[in-house]
């Protein structure tokens, strides 16, 4: 009997008229993004669908949120600038503090820019509703699955390092005296207002910080998602109009049609993602430039915090700021990965149609691939404020910087 794995593919996939699993199709690339954005409220804010309680309850949270946000960042940051003497304590507290404003900034953008979130959500939808062809299905879940992978990777990395500096690295720290017992703080200068060691407040005040770690790492996280989703789906797109490419000449798939009806379809699909591309860089461009400016200067105080510790042979504290070097270094990785997968992904398409044997063409209609040849020289880029381009190159370019500010911070406290 003949073996069913070597049996040939069929020349014509099946077409339906929509795709009958959409809403499942949805859910499965939406569902991290979801699960990330629901917790800080601003999930309806960008997908629009919700009910009156619902925006109630979003609402609620987003209050919540920001007033843990604003309890961190107002006490600290004011120890920190004007309070706070000693040089070596004020670098230590600059990276916890910088941190904290820019998740802060970045979970005002997202709340602010909702709207633009929303419409490229919703073009995803429907991309997902109309895709015909149940190879250009599996493109697309395959593209959704790397979207998935890069939302969990950073969302492990960010946890793991993040939990553990704002939970080991305080109870591990305590000091015993005779009759007093110091029990820090992640972010100080609540004395200004009470007494923050004593009970229950100090509880209550680690128990917020706990809450504002997962805050912050979810906006992080989201961010994270939001970049992932919309690019890994680009690039399904685009493999969807490579393969399209490939049925121009012989119309296999659709033997109905006509050369002309093919090269139209295949224009509209090209424009389509231009057009998606274009929005999804300018609504993530102002998070790029923030993820890239906080990474490199979070980067270099982690660095020299590393060092620091090394110097006092605090091995907890020497494992916590690793960890959290390389969940920072590996965030930063995945921006960097995103945009350069996307300019890959375009750069495929002028290869593509040469590839096709365009030479079979009937009349001139040769000519007007070369359009899309010349188009694909020219990629859309995902942008940190249009200043720099997010790639593997731009990546090493961080890694650098953050080391030569290392080698200032280390000069300006020694």
């Amino acid at each position: 009997m003949r073996d069913r794995s070597q049996l040939p593919e069929p020349m014509v996939k099946i077409i339906v008229e929509h795709n009958v699993h959409y809403e499942h199709d949805i859910n499965y690339t939406m569902q991290l993004c979801r699960w990330v954005l629901k917790p800080i409220g601003i999930w309806h804010l960008i997908y629009g669908h919700a009910s009156r309680n619902e925006k109630l309850i979003s609402l609620a949270l987003i209050v919540t949120c920001f007033s843990a946000l604003c309890f961190v960042l107002i006490p600290s940051g004011l120890h920190t600038l004007f309070y706070e003497k000693d040089i070596n304590v004020k670098v230590k507290l600059f990276g916890p503090v910088g941190f904290c404003l820019t998740s802060t900034i970045k979970y005002c953008y997202l709340g602010a820019r909702g709207a633009a979130f929303g419409r490229c959500i919703r073009h995803v939808e429907n991309d997902w509703r109309t895709v015909q062809y149940q190879d250009h299905r599996e493109m697309m879940l395959k593209n959704a699955l790397v979207g998935r992978k890069l939302t969990m990777l950073c969302a492990i990395f960010l946890y793991t390092g993040g939990l553990s500096y704002h939970t080991i690295l305080p109870l591990s720290s305590r000091q015993v005296s005779e009759n007093f017992t110091h029990r820090p703080l992640t972010y100080p200068g609540y004395n200004l207002f009470f007494n923050p060691e004593a009970s229950p407040v100090y509880e209550i005040v680690f128990c917020i910080h706990c809450l504002f770690a997962l805050i912050t790492y979810n906006i992080t996280t989201a961010a994270c998602s939001l970049a992932a989703i919309f690019v890994t789906h680009a690039c399904g797109q685009l493999q969807i109009l490579m393969s399209l490419l490939g049925n121009l000449v012989d119309g296999k798939r659709s033997k109905d049609t006509t050369v002309e009806k093919r090269l139209g379809v295949i224009a509209r699909q090209h424009v389509r993602i231009l057009r998606f591309s274009a929005n999804v860089e300018e609504v993530l461009r102002e998070i790029c430039l923030m993820e890239l400016v906080a990474s490199t200067l979070i980067i270099c105080l982690l660095e020299y915090y590393c060092l620091t510790e090394w110097e006092n042979s605090d091995t907890t504290a020497i494992l916590t700021y690793f960890i959290l070097l390389i969940s920072f270094t590996f965030n930063t990785l995945i921006f960097c990965y995103i945009g350069e997968l996307l300019v890959e992904q375009y750069s495929k398409i002028g290869s593509a149609v040469y590839n096709i044997n365009w030479y079979d063409l009937p009349g001139n209609k040769a000519l007007d691939l070369v359009l899309i040849i010349a188009m694909s020289h020219y990629p859309p880029k995902l942008t940190a404020g249009k200043i720099f381009d997010l790639s593997i190159n731009t990546f090493g370019a961080v890694l650098k910087t953050s080391v030569v500010y290392l080698n200032l911070l280390r000069t300006v406290t020694t």
